[in-house]
């Protein structure tokens, strides 16, 4: 009775038709089959043969998973994905799931993919998982689902035309369909660093193990940046023990994206834990004497993180010819300008049926549903890509949770009370409400979801 994510209640989650959803992180089941419909979870729940007899249910013997015929042979023989993180994994799981029994080559340039990449600056950094929660998969997964797994290498060059990719050691890797998942990288900072320090920044297992690093002989910690990561960045570190100076050119922590109410929350719960902010700052320099910001101020630290942003990695598709535009262009169906090659997660730039403006989302379970979507689309599934996006973030023990999308709005509605830890925020534009952010309000973060996805089908667009 948990989801196959992280365990979550699922007795707490509502039945919406024939699917059973989580409270915490929004993944579906089948009630009919316990087949994982959407990420984040990855495995099924397990199912009995159920009787009823004179009005009593009995509950028989364990039954095997569910599991989907093979495609008709009209499918492509070979699909390579680049990327093994949220996208490119999820679409290698959903090829099999969908009965493809071609090849599949899964490249990465990181060693250890793919891995649960959102525990990287929560509870891996603090210390309070073991790695072993880490991998998506038992390392077994892929060669029993016939997946060859490249890690380890880098695509060169793509040959859209050719229909191959070139990797880094000189291998040429042909493809029928191409699905271009790479996700995005951190932005670096000018700073100006001396004693050979680095400032370090999280994006892989290895940047996080490396911060874990770091920080067992440190004292004080500067993290450079008020985003998601920097923030649960600064809460992994408290956790840890470190002082921790957090800095922000903001005037208060996710104020742009979660508004004023929120972000005053936010700052003050860290505050409570004792992270000391500077807001409306920016770093100059990181000297033997400590970081440096614009106005003088000089910090103590031992250790610099820096979580200011990503960007996502477009070079492989500019140099291919594909259309870019702040992302890859993609269609509803998350092709390219290129038939056959489709893009998901951190590059992909789509149409979202709510605004109509084009987004480009960079959160792990809209890049997950991603690349389901394009793993059906490479099978000619036409299936459009209108899921309603969804994230959470954790700072200590409070999680947000946020459906919908909202890079600008009109106003923002309270309801509850943050500082009492149970309140909803809705986001409007234009009087429709865009987005909702919840504290320890799980159902009424799942009934929102549930009405954008059944005013998508009265407007008489198909899930």
């Amino acid at each position: 009775a948990v989801c196959s994510h992280y365990g979550g209640p699922l007795a707490e989650g509502p039945l919406a038709g024939d699917t059973l959803r989580c409270p915490w992180h929004h993944a579906c089941f089948s009630v009919r089959s316990g087949v994982a419909l959407r990420p984040p979870a990855l495995t099924d729940l397990p199912r009995w043969r159920v009787e009823v007899v004179d009005g009593v249910v009995f509950v028989r013997e364990k039954l095997p998973q569910h599991r989907q015929s093979r495609c008709p042979g009209g499918d492509p023989v070979s699909i390579v994905i680049l990327g093994a993180g949220a996208a490119g994994s999820a679409a290698a799981d959903t090829l099999r799931r969908e009965g493809f029994g071609g090849r599949i080559t899964l490249i990465d340039p990181d060693t250890d993919a793919p891995y649960d990449r959102p525990n990287l600056s929560k509870d891996y950094l603090a210390g309070t998982i073991p790695e072993e929660y880490l991998p998506l998969h038992p390392a077994s997964y892929y060669a029993d689902e016939h997946i060859e797994l490249l890690t380890g290498h880098t695509a060169k060059s793509l040959d859209v035309r050719g229909k191959r990719v070139l990797l880094d050691d000189g291998t040429l890797v042909p493809f029928d369909r191409l699905l271009i998942a790479t996700g995005a990288g951190p932005v670096v900072l000018d700073l100006s660093v001396n004693d050979g320090r680095r400032v370090q920044y999280l994006r892989t297992w290895e940047d996080s193990r490396r911060i874990i690093r770091s920080a067992e002989g440190a004292r004080r910690a500067v993290v450079l940046g008020t985003s998601f990561i920097g923030l649960e960045v600064a809460a992994s570190l408290r956790a840890r023990g470190l002082e921790v100076n957090t800095v922000g050119p903001d005037a208060l922590p996710l104020g742009k994206v979660l508004g004023p109410e929120l972000g005053e929350f936010i700052r003050d719960l860290h505050q409570e834990k004792g992270v000391l902010f500077h807001l409306g700052h920016t770093a100059r320099e990181w000297s033997a004497r400590g970081v440096v910001l614009d106005n003088g101020t000089t910090l103590p630290a031992d250790l610099v993180v820096a979580g200011v942003g990503v960007r996502p990695n477009l070079q492989l598709a500019i140099d291919a010819g594909l259309t870019t535009d702040r992302g890859i262009l993609v269609n509803e169906r998350l092709e390219t300008s290129v038939p056959g090659v489709f893009a998901a997660g951190d590059v992909a730039r789509w149409s979202d049926p709510r605004s109509g403006d084009r987004i480009r989302v960079e959160h792990w379970v809209v890049a997950q549903r991603m690349g389901q979507t394009a793993a059906r689309n490479m099978l000619d599934r036409q299936e459009p890509f209108d899921a309603v996006p969804f994230f959470w973030s954790q700072h200590y023990d409070v999680p947000i949770a946020y459906v919908g999308h909202a890079d600008r709005w009109d106003r923002s509605v309270v309801d509850g009370d943050p500082a009492a830890r149970d309140c909803a925020v809705t986001y409007y534009r234009g009087g429709r409400a865009v987005a909702v952010a919840t504290i320890y309000r799980d159902q009424q973060s799942l009934t929102t979801e549930l009405e954008m996805e059944r005013a998508l089908i009265a407007a008489g667009q198909k899930l």
